[in-house]
């Protein structure tokens, strides 16, 4: 199999779409359809269902995660090869669902380490394992469980999550609201697979409950600053209050344990790490994510 064909697979798996696949990878549509059609006669059986819209099947998910995982293979060696023959540290992936909580620890980085290639990507989480198995990129930082089979992690941030709401809310300046009493109340909200979402959505519907969203924003930074203008009520971790981009809006601590998140830092088990990496790895973990400077190594 031409390694060409399958990074060509590998995009069409991903957008399940022939035309935007082409598009992207920038080869005309009829190529990359024959290209799938030898890809699946050499197999011996169908990657993808075509009835209606284009879908990736069972035995080409299957056949998608070993792709995945030889071409991370090829491309960490390409990596490794090129970090020794420069006798530099290399350059660091970094995948995440924000990187607002990560701006410390990144500016840190970046002082210490000027010269090297810093890549950063937005995941959403149940995305990462696969990225990491796959080597697509080095480190994940997730605010929500990912499957961990085969990765490595390291628990980061461990806060509350409160509710935010404009300075002049009825809510403003409560010692404690319950879930209960925002049965009615409008939701400003990430997007469905964000954290925020969905512990929002688990605190609800843990209580026969449905949330009142009515804004839901890609660009999370605008989160409060929508709250702030009086569009409605949101979660907003305990971080945030202490963020230099941090809006006039008043938090209120959620009557409920389970009303938190967990920021977890995650690596492939036994992949290389390129010296950046590591380095990376060391730096965001051992940050002090209370005073917002590095902390002595753990």
């Amino acid at each position: 199999m031409e390694l060409n064909s399958l990074r060509q697979f590998v995009v069409v798996a991903r957008l399940e779409h022939l035309s935007g696949a082409a598009e992207e990878l920038r080869v005309a549509q009829p190529s990359l359809s024959r290209t799938i059609a030898r890809l699946e006669s050499e197999l011996g059986t169908p990657l993808f269902d075509r009835s209606g819209r284009l879908r990736l099947n069972d035995t080409g998910r299957l056949f998608r995660d070993h792709v995945e995982r030889a071409l991370g293979e090829l491309d960490a060696g390409r990596r490794a090869v090129a970090e020794a023959a420069s006798e530099g540290v290399g350059s660091v992936r970094l995948a995440s669902e924000t990187f607002l909580t990560l701006t410390g620890p990144l500016a840190a980085y970046k002082r210490a380490h000027p010269t090297v290639e810093v890549e950063l990507r937005w995941a959403p989480a149940e995305d990462m394992a696969r990225h990491l198995r796959s080597q697509d990129v080095d480190l994940c930082v997730a605010s929500q469980p990912i499957p961990a089979e085969g990765l490595e992690s390291a628990e980061l941030l461990d806060e509350a999550v409160g509710l935010a709401v404009p300075l002049d809310h009825p809510l403003a300046g409560r010692a404690s609201v319950s879930i209960e009493e925002l049965a009615d109340q409008p939701f400003v909200s990430a997007g469905r697979g964000h954290w925020q979402r969905r512990l929002l959505d688990r605190l609800f519907a843990a209580r026969d409950l449905t949330p009142k969203i009515v804004c839901e924003v890609d660009e999370l930074s605008a989160i409060a600053a929508l709250i702030s203008a009086g569009l409605g009520v949101g979660l907003v971790p305990a971080f945030a209050r202490s963020s230099s981009t941090r809006v006039p809006a008043a938090w209120v601590p959620v009557d409920s344990p389970d009303c938190r998140r967990v920021v977890t830092l995650y690596w492939g088990a036994g992949s290389h790490l390129s010296t950046a990496a590591r380095l990376m790895r060391t730096t965001i973990a051992n940050w002090n994510w209370i005073t917002g400077e590095p902390q002595e190594q753990r």
